[in-house]
């Protein structure tokens, strides 16, 4: 739906400035190409719309004389990562110019005696892991998009991912970023320094801001030494609640962080099985913990997956498969970070969602979703992050026609939400708002944390031109 308030359309003059900005190579009009532009992950089409002109800037400099020719002429801009996304978030969905960062692509620094990396938003996640591993070191960050995402993508969605539970999400590894403004002015807060409390906290308020706040051009990553032992385990259960009523136990009576503590359904482990074509152990089970463990020492690592092999033993498991060498580590994880490849097999369009609750909810959470599904008679398979809380549950559309779908999908969400917000819990854990839950953001959020938030933004952004219609809607008049 087309909002009241009027941006101006790209004219064949504002395309003149462009090329002089970016150089014509690097100004793209063309629909063919720019196709590729106006969706990211979200498979349904109602998440879809095509740019106006895409654009390529390799410099802060270059970015901040766009920002200031789209606030002069009041062109939304909607910058663009890898667009591996999941909430539309970098689609422009109110059309104008899409900001893409690909040629950003460098990393500008490694300190190792900081145990700093210094990078442009364009360089994959995957990319800087490898280069921090090769120096001995590790970046901690670890989306299941890491070979694909860009780190500005992480950054403007705070990405969690597999060792969120022990490491945190992207906000813990970023110390300073390098932003330009949506008038067109380039700073830098935070940096190199451990500690900062030099005024409001930025960095933090940036990190997760979906990009509607500021584009990120560069930013500053907190290494750690690499962990000289790691194990996996892949844990079977015969019930969904066994599986996920073992997780407090590992770590509270355990005394245990895990690096990573995930969870799979059982439609999950079917579908992978599937999509990767070779027999996974136990495929029949109800529920797979995949565990992960880190550790300085080989005993130590030992020590601890022997620690959480028997509390998994002894709470229902029916068999623990422990992994400590690469190959077979990459097998336990291969069935895990294939799911959504593996439910675009089973069903090419599809809604995931990306709901958290307190950790100790999850049980209830899981029980509820399989309620609802099984009242609307849909299928909604679940895995995620069972050591925070992040349950992505994803209805499939299989071949229900576009009105029953959409039908079907709102009433459905509709009670996940509710029972999500039941349970103390929130819409997104790592996928963000975007478009695409803007509307249940509006509904749900507290009316005070709105009002807070979009005055933040106007704050920031008075023209409201940097990723418009994202998280909530521009105000009609401004």
């Amino acid at each position: 739906m087309a909002h009241p308030y009027k941006y101006n359309p790209v004219t064949r003059e504002i395309l003149q400035q462009l090329q002089e900005i970016v150089g014509p190579q690097n100004v793209v009009v063309d629909e063919e190409k720019m196709e590729v532009y106006s969706r990211d992950e979200v498979s349904e089409a109602m998440w879809q719309k095509m740019p106006e002109v895409v654009v390529k800037p390799e410099t802060a400099a270059q970015i901040a004389a766009i920002m200031r020719l789209a606030n002069q002429e009041l062109i939304p801009v909607t910058p663009r990562g890898a667009g591996t996304g999941l909430s539309a978030g970098a689609v422009p969905m109110l059309g104008g110019i899409l900001l893409s960062l690909e040629r950003m692509n460098k990393i500008l620094e490694l300190d190792r005696e900081n145990l700093f990396m210094v990078v442009e938003p364009g360089v994959t996640t995957g990319e800087i892991q490898k280069t921090a591993m090769e120096h001995g070191l590790l970046y901690a960050g670890d989306p299941c998009s890491a070979d694909s995402s860009f780190i500005g993508g992480n950054v403007a969605e705070n990405a969690g991912g597999n060792k969120a539970v022990k490491y945190g999400c992207t906000s813990r590894h970023v110390y300073g970023l390098e932003i330009v403004t949506p008038q067109g002015e380039i700073t830098t807060f935070g940096g190199k320094c451990v500690k900062d409390v030099t005024g409001y906290d930025i960095v933090h308020l940036m990190v997760g801001s979906e990009g509607t706040l500021g584009i990120v051009t560069k930013i500053y990553l907190k290494l750690m030494p690499l962990p000289k032992y790691t194990a996996d385990l892949l844990v079977p259960f015969d019930s969904m609640e066994k599986a996920i009523e073992v997780v407090p136990k590992i770590m509270a009576n355990g005394g245990i962080i895990p690096t990573c503590l995930e969870f799979m359904d059982k439609y999950s482990i079917k579908a992978a099985e599937m999509y990767l074509n070779r027999q996974l152990p136990y495929s029949d089970a109800a529920a797979y913990v995949i565990i992960e463990v880190d550790g300085s020492s080989e005993k130590q690592v030992e020590d601890d997956y022997e620690t959480i092999g028997r509390l998994c033993l002894e709470n229902g498991a029916l068999e623990v498969f422990v992994a400590d060498n690469l190959s077979a580590q990459e097998k336990i994880w291969k069935s895990r970070k294939c799911y959504a490849e593996a439910l675009r097999m089973l069903s090419p369009v599809y809604c995931m969602e990306d709901i958290v609750v307190p950790i100790s909810k999850i049980p209830e959470a899981l029980k509820e979703i399989e309620r609802i599904a099984e009242k609307y008679a849909v299928k909604i398979p679940s895995c995620g992050h069972a050591g925070d809380g992040n349950i992505h549950c994803t209805l499939l559309k299989e071949d229900r026609d576009e009105p029953t779908w959409h039908d079907l999908k709102e009433k459905v969400l509709d009670e996940i939400y509710s029972m999500v917000y039941r349970l103390g819990g929130n819409l997104s854990g790592e996928h963000g708002i975007g478009a695409k839950r803007k509307e249940a953001m509006s509904k749900y959020a507290d009316p005070v944390q709105l009002k807070i938030l979009q005055s933040i933004k106007k704050a920031l952004d008075p023209n409201w031109i940097l990723n418009p219609g994202k998280i909530f809607d521009p105000p009609a008049q401004l």
